[in-house]
């Protein structure tokens, strides 16, 4: 459900004209909804029938779920931005001149003249998506939580480490079916079943096009309702296996005050460092399918496909050698530290090799280059020439256009066009004066429905960028389970604070990072558009088209610069681990240095002492 909302961010803001950061805003809804009720079901959800709980959460999922797909069917069909004469030109022999359609003035064909245009319903619809959002984070609370305590209660000891890892490497299946799921659904046009397809005049590539976001949201829904049912029938306790005894060790670092302050330092330096990690993994995520869509010419159903393909599973093996690795070396708590900031940094390194691998602006006739195929600042962009000048073209409509000459111009009359063929995807316009303005085109004065792709160069580099996210993500994920193990371990030290700190770390991960970050990383992106959309009422709607390298940099470098700093922390945080442990719980030995005392939470810490929001966060930072 989570990565269904991540995948459908982009169908989401063109339907509903929105801004990046708004959706941000939606996107953090589900941060909001866990923080309403994290306090309620820590403390009474170990003392109510837990398999029940769940299945409320599982139900309130499905509920949030099918809110947020409804506006859907109360809005209406979706109207992209468009001139007329490409809706409706349903004769195959017409032939339409888009220069004369604005001959009466210069206004756009989109401005609608009734009173009160702008408070129709359908404007304030996403506030339903934001309310499901929300409803689907209270629901989600109690499940991974109570789950696992209930296992751990009545499962053999032994057992309850496999059962744990089952559900950890089947629940890294529900991100990647998700995205796959969205891609699939990017795929479908909004209102497929309900409309002609053929007279449909935009792509999946095209900047305008939105999928059938609503029924990856159905689905998810129906799957969590029948979910929840079997645990409507599991009982509130069940018979615990007989075990022998086994003492349970013990960090016993308590003894002293002096223990307590460094302690306390510890854990405030690893805070300070998963806030930073945690804020730039959260807004990279949220508009990693868009970036890959702006940067390289890329469908959105393609991004999504790519991301569950190519992403999750190398992140999913990450997790799985980890954890090997710290059970074949037997690595202390010194040596966690030491291999997951190594393995952390290491991939931090690589991903600024994206920073080489981005393309290169779409050639916007007016807006990124001039009608002469020239380069221009962007201030000094204008979509108004003296090859379009005897069109009294709309300034504010986005219906662009390939022309032969390989630039794309704003709208077929801003390309100076006389006459069209054909129909839907297939119309071609002639005679297009602008094409001639570009002094080294000699060939046909022609143009086609939507923007040119991109260069074979840039093809060439998203493969490149690619390679790179599928090892960083290696890498990192190859750390992750140490640096979770390493936090189990701090959980345990001191059991009187154990559940404020576990507290208070969802607490500031959620309320500092999960909630703003979308929202900022957002902003920051809508700095770089170059042409918004317009609404049907004439106002601002989506961005239709962004600078792409001013968005590389704003995108890549803020997560850089939110990034790069924990690594100074961690260094803090490493020192302060090796003196506080060095002599405590770690002797270095002579047969290749390894050093004793290997974590185990199985035996310095009980699973059912997990609270809600923990495992949300080691997830989707590694992802």
């Amino acid at each position: 459900s989570g990565t269904i909302m991540k995948s459908s961010i982009t169908q989401i803001e063109r339907r509903f004209d929105l801004t990046s950061s708004t959706v941000g805003f939606i996107d953090g809804s589900f941060e909001m909804g866990n923080l309403l009720v994290i306090a309620f079901v820590s403390y009474f959800g170990a003392k109510l029938h837990r398999p029940k709980v769940i299945a409320v959460g599982c139900f309130t999922m499905s509920l949030g779920s099918f809110l947020t797909a409804m506006p859907h069917f109360f809005m209406g069909y979706y109207k992209y931005e468009t001139a007329s004469h490409t809706a409706s030109s349903a004769n195959l022999t017409s032939s339409i001149n888009p220069c004369s359609l604005h001959q009466g003035g210069n206004k756009t064909l989109l401005e609608v003249s009734q009173p009160g245009c702008e408070k129709e319903p359908s404007s304030y619809m996403w506030i339903y998506i934001l309310l499901g959002n929300m409803l689907r984070g209270i629901g989600e609370t109690p499940i991974t939580p109570l789950g696992i305590s209930y296992l751990d209660d009545f499962a053999k000891e032994e057992d309850v480490p496999v059962y744990v890892a089952c559900l950890h490497t089947i629940a890294m299946l529900g991100p990647m079916f998700g995205f796959l799921l969205g891609s699939l659904c990017a795929r479908l046009y909004v209102d497929i079943g309900f409309v002609d397809l053929g007279s449909i005049t935009i792509t999946p590539q095209d900047s305008r096009w939105v999928g059938a976001w609503w029924l990856g949201f159905v689905i998810a829904g129906a799957t969590n309702f029948l979910a929840a049912i079997p645990f409507c029938f599991l009982p509130k306790r069940l018979k615990k296996p007989e075990e022998a005894n086994n003492d349970k060790n013990s960090f016993g670092l308590l003894e002293n005050t002096d223990t307590t302050k460094k302690i306390n330092r510890m854990y405030f330096t690893l805070l300070c460092c998963s806030l930073l990690q945690f804020s730039s993994f959260i807004g990279f995520l949220t508009y990693k399918p868009k970036y890959m869509e702006q940067q390289y010419g890329q469908s959105t159903s393609k991004s999504n496909f790519l991301i569950g393909l190519t992403s999750l599973p190398p992140v999913s093996i990450g997790i799985f050698l980890g954890g090997l690795i710290m059970k074949k070396y037997k690595l202390s708590i010194i040596g966690a530290t030491k291999f997951a900031f190594t393995m952390s940094f290491l991939a931090y390194v690589i991903a600024l090799l994206h920073f080489f691998v981005g393309c290169e602006n779409h050639m916007v006739a007016g807006m990124t280059v001039s009608y002469e195929g020239k380069p221009i600042p962007y201030h000094e962009n204008s979509i108004f020439s003296e090859c379009n000048s005897d069109c009294k073209c709309a300034s504010n409509v986005w219906d662009p256009v390939c022309g032969d000459n390989g630039l794309t111009y704003v709208s077929a009359c801003l390309a100076g066009c006389t006459a069209s063929e054909g129909h839907g995807k297939n119309m071609v316009f002639h005679n297009c004066s602008c094409l001639a303005a570009s002094s080294s085109w000699t060939g046909n004065n022609s143009a086609t429905l939507g923007q040119c792709p991109k260069s074979e160069d840039c093809s060439r580099k998203f493969i490149y960028y690619t390679v790179i996210q599928v090892i960083s993500g290696f890498c990192y994920a190859l750390g992750g389970t140490p640096f979770i193990l390493i936090r189990l371990s701090f959980r345990c030290v001191q059991p009187e604070l154990k559940s404020l700190a576990v507290g208070l770390y969802t607490l500031i991960m959620r309320m500092l990072a999960g909630i703003p970050a979308p929202v900022y990383f957002g902003a920051l992106i809508d700095k770089t558009c170059l042409k918004w959309g317009s609404t049907s009422c004439g106002q601002r709607g989506a961005c239709r088209l962004y600078d792409s390298d001013a968005y590389r940099y704003v995108f890549l470098g803020l997560a850089a610069v939110l990034r790069g700093p924990s690594y100074l922390i961690s260094i803090v945080f490493y020192i302060l681990v090796k003196k506080h442990f060095q002599n405590k719980n770690s002797t270095p030995i002579e047969n290749g240095g390894r050093e004793d005392g290997p974590i185990n939470t199985e035996e310095n810490c009980k699973i059912k002492e997990r609270l809600p929001g923990f495992s949300d966060a080691e997830n989707e930072s590694c992802i």
